[in-house]
């Protein structure tokens, strides 16, 4: 049954209020997109110099979250082992942002919070990318977190999980996912909103697409069903809309994000961006500026530079089909207000990242009812073939000719876990 003609059948859902402040995802991709660039200009003669000299200049900002001091490589060379880094985009008020919502505006805020908390975990080799969004009014145990200027605060047993950040900062926000999922995090970031805008810009925008016509009095998008390219203002109004979507959940919200990733990703591997280097340099200013104006946090693990261009050159080649965009399984609660953990279907995922084997999506792909699959995006052309080396009479080696490895049976995830890959071509619906 496709998710437009099972929506009607969906029990109530949370609506979670009219959002007045801009959702920061788009930050998010500062720092993804700040990785990337950090990879394709260190191993270049232009540029290189300049964005490790600025980088190693917000080194020092970096926060603790625990374990930061692994040692270095010395080489450029991707890193060894598998990643799983935290990003979070939170709702400040501070300074330049306060412009850009109304409920900072209005004085309607309560600290600052993670409206968005994402996982991304790379794996050891074979390496696959898979991304967990988390919801942001899920119910989660709060651990007992320390803040940044010092204040204790205790352990709560049921919290929204975007209150963590506003009671710890970005490392009570890693304590928090690491004791819900199991998982060791190494690497954090949390991204303020302000340079959605630039940083929209700078990467010339994003392709997505709409099955239907979009009208959100809300966000004020308003955008005729096809194929358009957004960014600044638009950019962030897509990425904040969820009242004009789907059910008009936060998780239809995700989903709706999810397609954006999936989109930017395959704009970065295949549209000509990483080979532009004009438009590498205006990104890497613009993200640069970001970190040093302290719109973007980086955990003292991840402010290196030499660390970033490790962790970028280990993602740099993976299939589409290998980066997979989930969202934590949740069920409704508290009249459809909230979310609550579904931690067994949750085990299946997390114990599969664990072991480094790949997964397999069996559900939707929005549990908002916010996506449906369109298509199939064809790979990546990533020039020609090797041969093996030629033998003194001109023959291929047999020796040479590399042996594909047998293809790993993929772990089926339970169908309650909804999501995307990057090779799926997704359409966001209007609301009914």
């Amino acid at each position: 049954m496709s998710a437009r003609s099972d929506r009607s059948r969906r029990q109530p859902v949370a609506r979670h209020g009219i959002l007045h402040s801009p959702n920061p995802f788009l930050q998010i991709l500062t720092v993804l997109g700040a990785i990337v660039v950090v990879a394709v200009l260190s191993v270049s003669a232009v540029g290189a110099f300049y964005l490790w000299d600025a980088a190693r200049a917000v080194e020092d900002a970096g926060v603790s979250i625990g374990d930061d001091e692994a040692a270095l490589p010395p080489s450029l060379g991707e890193i060894e082992g598998g990643v799983n880094m935290l990003v979070v985009g939170t709702d400040s008020c501070e300074g330049a942002n306060t412009a850009l919502s109304g409920a900072c505006q209005a004085g309607d805020t309560e600290g600052e919070r993670n409206d968005v908390t994402m996982l991304i975990h790379i794996s050891d080799e074979p390496r696959r990318v898979t991304v967990v969004s988390f919801p942001r009014d899920m119910i989660v145990p709060i651990p007992s977190c320390t803040g940044e200027d010092g204040t204790q605060y205790s352990a709560m047993s049921a919290q929204m999980l975007n209150v963590s950040y506003m009671y710890g900062g970005l490392s009570c926000s890693v304590l928090t996912i690491e004791n819900l999922t199991g998982i060791d995090i190494q690497f954090a970031a949390a991204t303020r909103w302000t340079g959605v805008i630039n940083m929209s810009d700078a990467i010339g925008g994003v392709q997505v697409c709409l099955a239907d016509d979009i009208d959100d009095d809300h966000t004020g998008l308003h955008l005729k069903a096809g194929t358009p390219t957004l960014q600044g203002v638009e950019a962030l109004q897509f990425l904040r809309i969820r009242h004009g979507i789907g059910d008009g959940s936060d998780l239809g919200r995700i989903s709706n994000q999810q397609q954006f990733m999936s989109s930017m990703v395959r704009k970065l591997q295949a549209d000509g961006v990483l080979n532009n280097p004009a438009t590498l340099l205006n990104l890497a200013n613009t993200a640069v500026k970001q970190v040093s104006e302290g719109q973007i946090v980086l955990s003292k693990s991840l402010a290196n530079p030499q660390r970033m261009v490790q962790i970028a050159m280990a993602v740099r080649s993976v299939p589409y089909e290998d980066i997979v965009f989930v969202q934590y399984p949740t069920v409704y609660a508290e009249g459809g207000l909230r979310v609550q953990p579904v931690t067994s279907a949750a085990a299946v995922l997390f114990d599969a990242l664990a072991n480094n084997q790949p997964i397999q999506l069996t559900g939707s792909t929005s549990d908002g009812y916010g996506t449906e699959v369109v298509g199939e995006a064809p790979a990546p052309t990533t020039g020609a073939t090797e041969t093996p080396a030629p033998t003194e009479t001109g023959t291929p080696d047999p020796a040479a000719t590399e042996t594909a490895a047998p293809a790993e049976t993929a772990v089926q995830l339970p169908s309650t876990i909804t999501g995307q890959t990057a090779a799926q071509v997704t359409c966001t619906l209007a609301q009914r």
